[in-house]
């Protein structure tokens, strides 16, 4: 026998599985699916109308379908500020497991039209569920409108949870909700002006257009009350909420909002979990889509 791969082998044999801290890894993770050549996956450009009627745009997308007729449960994926992280890899995961996920990027965002505000976010993730529910799109991108989820990231998941406390009060709402490294933006809110402007710059201006950092720090000041998810968590006691924070300093504002849904009984069907990486999880991008597929699992199970 070759004495390295002996030696290896010896060692693989006393080391702890790699993944001695993190659930079972999906096979969607590392495997592609079977080819359908009669329904073969796909990606499609989309576009889709937003804004009032006299100030109508199409915000630019792009929906990744998996293989088979479908309709297939879908996850509409909001990016944060500016979204530099996108998360496209746990897009691509989803999409191997068997979900439709439509990205999207919001008004005065990454060359969609319009100005950027964080008031506009939140009816740019309410238009594009209704194109969802739409049922040409719904027919056209393998979607079933009666299973869907939001999920986002850092200001992203701050648009997930207004968002879906909306949904909530609807007949039917949402199959579930999930918010990764969420931001609350009315507690920033609350910050100084100048620190606030200070914030918005280093956080990259160049994917945004018709602001400025201190444009989004006035309208953070103006609407911190409007802003904070915290109202909202009555509306998300009873909802599929799977919060994942981190150790970039948010995970005090997600932990309210948690404890908040808890206080008169409700989240029976919340579920947390911390993970010590980074605000754009660098260091545990495995650990995240297997989080996220095991809970999606759970939540599309018949």
């Amino acid at each position: 026998m070759n004495l390295k791969l002996a030696a290896a082998a010896a060692l693989l044999a006393l080391s702890p599985p790699a993944f001695a801290q993190a659930p079972d890894i999906p096979a969607a993770i590392y495997t592609d699916p079977p080819a359908d050549k009669a329904h073969p996956a796909a990606m499609e450009v989309v576009h889709i109308p937003t804004g009032p009627p006299t100030d109508r745009v199409e915000i630019n997308g792009v929906v990744y379908i998996p293989s088979g007729p479908g309709p297939h449960p879908t996850v509409i994926l909001c990016h944060g500020l500016p979204g530099n992280e996108k998360n496209l890899d746990l897009a691509q995961a989803m999409r191997r497991a068997g979900w439709t996920v439509v990205t999207f990027n919001y008004r005065g965002s990454w060359g969609s039209p319009g100005a950027y505000r964080f008031a506009q976010n939140l009816e740019d993730a309410d238009a594009v569920l209704a194109f969802a529910r739409d049922p040409a799109n719904a027919a056209k991108l393998r979607i079933d409108p009666s299973r869907l989820v939001i999920m986002g990231h850092s200001m992203g998941g701050w648009v997930t949870a207004l968002t879906a406390a909306k949904e909530a009060k609807k007949d039917g709402g949402l199959l579930g909700v999930a918010m990764i490294s969420a931001a609350n933006l009315g507690a920033f809110g609350k910050a100084p002006r100048e620190q606030l402007a200070a914030g918005m710059k280093a956080n990259g201006q160049e994917a945004l257009a018709g602001t400025s950092p201190e444009i989004m720090a006035d309208e953070l000041i103006a609407n911190a009350a409007a802003f904070d998810w915290t109202k909202d968590a009555p509306a998300l006691g009873g909802t599929n909420l799977f919060i994942l924070s981190s150790d970039d300093g948010l995970a005090p504002g997600t932990d309210a909002l948690a404890e908040a849904i808890r206080k008169d009984g409700g989240g029976t069907k919340l579920r947390t979990l911390h993970v010590a990486t980074d605000h754009s999880w660098s260091d545990a991008r495995v650990r995240l889509q297997a989080e996220v597929l095991g809970w999606l699992a759970v939540i599309n199970a018949p």
